[in-house]
Parts: structure tokens; sequence; C-alpha cells
């Protein structure tokens, strides 16, 4: 007997309004308490390692949210599916039990801008992708309002998340100063890293301890006249070996050795909370637990300002996914709801109102 579509939300206008302003409430909220309080910094990115970095900033909050409202702990979403069975849940052989609500977060919607839009969107500073030909491409041109299921919603098929699915708790760590991790490195992701690495231009190296341009550091990243180059401790467990050089390589996609004069007025702080929040999330996504060192890396440089939290959160999320595209091959779950990274989220509501050297004990 085919399965009832599932119930979702009105989409009348008035319920629409209303849900934005309910979302543009809980988001400011979450915003607020992340930038207040460093442990639920670290426990969001615990939340984004889970679903391995596949959802924007504003839709990692807003399921986490709606998740919360209902007692589910979350492990994995997909929309619906389409008629010919396809896509979501439905390209599973899974389905929605009939009488559950719909999880909203914002999709893409894409289509080719005229050349008048596309003009409009260079004007004002927006990349505009085109075909060989010239043409305007095929692009994100906004977001919409859009349903997903999680997991716990559905019935059918097994079905194991392509995701970490280990969850810790924020309280119940110790408060320890940073340690290095010991043991072997469970990933086989090292020699992949240290490609992506010197495929951005950078020359790498196993160092001696206190050589180099080492120092005290666990690793070190340089770029300069006539010189960029990445060290990495030689005497670490393999474990640290990568969680370092991921580390390192976080900074250069990062952009922090990017005009380093333009963005010398950035604390160091945020250097490093990013870049540390990168590779725990990779690393959690590839099966490699690092909360034992990345926990010592927040600092207090957001000050509780909700707008460089957001900024920083969306390149660590940004970076992040695109280093697991890197690392791995796309999904063979289909999710039409989700931007590539470095897709801009234009979603319907505002989401919230130096040394060209970096070395640390990462």
């Amino acid at each position: 007997m085919a399965k009832k579509k599932a119930t979702v939300t009105s989409g009348r206008d008035d319920e629409r309004a209303e849900l934005l302003v309910k979302f543009k409430a809980d988001f400011d909220a979450r915003l607020a308490r992340m930038a207040a309080e460093p442990t639920q910094w670290i426990e969001f990115i615990d939340h984004v390692a889970t679903f391995g970095a596949q959802y924007s900033l504003g839709n990692q909050i807003l399921l986490l949210v709606q998740a919360e409202e209902r007692g589910i702990e979350p492990r994995y979403f997909l929309p619906y599916g389409n008629k010919d069975g396809s896509t979501g849940w439905k390209a599973q052989k899974r389905f929605v039990r009939e009488g559950e609500s719909a999880f909203k977060i914002w999709a893409p919607v894409r289509r080719r801008p005229t050349e008048e839009q596309a003009s409009e969107w260079a004007a004002a500073g927006r990349k505009v992708k085109r075909d060989p030909s010239g043409r305007p491409a095929v692009q994100v041109v906004g977001f919409r309002l859009a349903n997903t299921f999680e997991l716990s919603q559905t019935d059918g098929e097994p079905f194991e998340p392509p995701t970490v699915l280990t969850r810790r708790r924020v309280q119940n760590r110790g408060k320890v100063g940073p340690q290095l991790l010991t043991g072997d490195d469970p990933t086989g992701a090292f020699e992949d890293l240290v490609t992506l690495i010197t495929d951005e231009g950078y020359a790498f190296e196993l160092t001696a301890p206190y050589t180099g341009r080492l120092g005290t550091a666990n690793g070190v990243t340089v770029r300069g006249t006539g010189i960029r180059m990445v060290q990495v401790r030689d005497d670490v467990a393999p474990a640290q070996r990568i969680k370092t050089t991921l580390h390192e390589l976080a900074h250069i996609r990062c952009g922090h050795l990017d005009d380093a004069t333009a963005r010398g007025n950035l604390h160091r702080g945020r250097y490093e909370t990013e870049a540390e929040s990168v590779a725990h999330i990779v690393l959690r996504a590839l099966g490699m637990d690092t909360s034992a060192y990345s926990d010592a890396y927040v600092f207090g440089w957001a000050d509780g300002d909700m707008d460089l939290v957001k900024e920083c959160a969306e390149t660590v999320l940004r970076v992040a996914k695109k280093i697991l595209l890197d690392l791995t091959p796309a999904d063979d779950v289909t999710d039409p709801t989700r931007a590539e990274p470095g897709e801009a989220e234009v979603a319907g509501f505002a989401l919230a109102g130096t040394a060209a050297a970096h070395g640390r004990a990462s």
C-alpha cells in the first residue's frame, strides 16, 4: 500500500511570516549564546561535525532549534523525495510516516540569471558564474523555505547515515590544558592532506622540533616573498600529525595568510578558533575525535559580538565542507536542498544584524 505523504506546515502568507519571525528570534538567541559562552561554540561545532558540515550556518541552527523543541537527537535529514523516487528518502527506499511534521530549512533556488541581472550583481560586488561561452551559468539566485525530515521520522530499508554519529557533552569534559593526541591515524587521509597543501602552492616538510621555522609550535605555515612553506613536527604520534597538518591547511583555506596587512587587525584567537574548528569538524567526520586538544583553543576574542561569531562560523562551515568534498567522494544520498560550498546564504531574513606566519601548538 502506498505511503501517504507527511503533513507539512501551511504555506499561507501569514503563517509563513510568523514562521520567519520565529526563525529569526531562534537564530539570534542561539548566536548570542555562542558569542557569550565558549562552551556553546564547542557544542555547536560538535553538532556541525555530526552532520559533516553539510548545511549552512542558518540551516544548522534552524535544524538544531527545531530538533530540541521536539526532543529529537538529530542524526540525518533528507527531503521527502520527488515523484520518480530518485531523490530524498524515497531514493533510500524509506518513507516518512504519516502525520510527521516537516523540519523547515532554507533551500537554494537555482536558475540562469539574465545579462541585466548579472550586471546588477557584478556592480554590487557579487560573483557571477559564467559558462565557457561567457553566458551566465545556472547558479543560486535566492533561497526558499523547504521541508526536510529526520531519519527517526522514517521507516523502510536500513539506512546508515554517512556521517560521524558519536556525540559528546561539553559539561563532561575536564578543564585541562592542551594535550597532544596519541595513537594511530584512523583516517588514512594524511597523504591526501599533504597533496591539498601542495596544490595550494605550499611546500610541506616534516621537521624536527625547535628547528626550521617551528620554534615551540607543533606546526607553522609561512607565506612571504619567495617562500610558501608548511612545517609539522616529525616526532608526534600519527594522530597528532594529521591533526596539525589539517590545522595548517585550514589556515590556508580560511585565507589567514592572504593580504596579511589588511587582515592584521583580526584577533589571533579568531584565526586559531577557525583553524582548530575546521580541523575538529573534518576529523570527526572522518572518524577521529580531537576534543582533548581542540577544546583548549576557544578564546575570548569575540567578546559577545554576534556579527563576529556569525562571520567566523560561516568561514568554518564553508572551509570544512570544501575540504571534506576534496577528501571524500560525493555521497550517493541526494539532497537538492543543500547549497554548495561558497554559495552565499541569502535567506529570507537577515541572519545577524599581521604577520604572514601562523605558528602555534596545533
